[in-house]
């Protein structure tokens, strides 16, 4: 789970502002993060089978994120990426 400074932190780094919160960069590097962590998570408890249908479901909407920023602005959507190592 990530902590309220975590996402303060991602939402400072990617948003510009404690209130930039909208901004799709913030969403899918806050939905990374929480990826990353239930990754692990499924290293030890690999019967979790409702928790990966949430990986799931979010690995999805981070995808539906970067195709929107990628038609929207090219240029943030290759600095996301790169940023992030999303794509290898």
């Amino acid at each position: 789970m990530l902590t309220k400074e975590q996402k303060r932190e991602i939402v400072l780094k990617y948003g510009g502002s404690e209130k930039n919160t909208g901004a799709p960069e913030v969403q899918i590097a806050i939905l990374t993060a929480r990826i990353n962590e239930l990754t692990q998570h499924f290293d030890e408890h690999k019967k979790d089978k409702h928790s990966r249908m949430g990986l799931i479901k979010m690995v999805g909407k981070r995808r539906r994120l970067l195709r929107y920023l990628m038609h929207k602005d090219i240029e943030r959507y290759r600095k996301i990426v790169e940023e992030l190592n999303l794509r290898k």
